[in-house]
């Protein structure tokens, strides 16, 4: 079974590379999705965000790291996976992702959605707060990788 992770990984964190091993140990073929098109409140662009995470994750046999335009679900069909993977840090993802599957599965009835809850080391992670504590010099060694620390140094420190 094939299935695919998508999400904008801006940046990706140690609660993503988490869901990575695990759903690859789960699935046996997992494709990482980067989404092209992000609203304007991302801070790297496509090409950072797939470098950051090929930096960031151990290569694998079955583990293929992507870039992705569109629907999910058209995605899917088009590269044959069967399952879309998604990570549940608490109830307010939840809440998100249901409506999220439930909308996949009326435009693919054929494409499941699997849920993998976060461990509590991860369960409090959240990219947009990881963005806060970078933008005033905080230690970001809890949270993400060092090469994805540096670059988030690099591009939002204030002097």
């Amino acid at each position: 079974m094939h299935a695919l992770y998508p999400g904008s990984f801006d940046p990706a964190t140690f609660g993503h590379l988490e869901v990575i091993r695990r759903g690859l140990a789960v699935f046996g073929e997992l494709t990482v999705a980067v989404a092209r098109n992000l609203d304007k409140s991302a801070i790297f662009d496509l090409e950072e965000r797939l470098a950051m995470l090929r930096e960031s994750v151990p290569p694998a046999d079955g583990l293929h790291i992507v870039a992705f335009d569109g629907l999910v679900v058209d995605y899917c069909r088009e590269h044959r996976h069967s399952v879309i993977l998604r990570g549940l840090r608490n109830g307010s993802d939840l809440d998100y992702e249901y409506q999220m599957a439930n909308t996949n599965a009326e435009l693919a009835d054929d494409i499941e959605t699997v849920f993998l809850m976060a461990g509590a080391e991860h369960s409090h992670l959240s990219s947009s707060l990881i963005k806060e504590i970078a933008r005033f010099g905080g230690d970001l060694s809890a949270f993400v990788p060092e090469s994805v620390a540096a670059r988030l140094a690099e591009r939002l420190q204030t002097d």
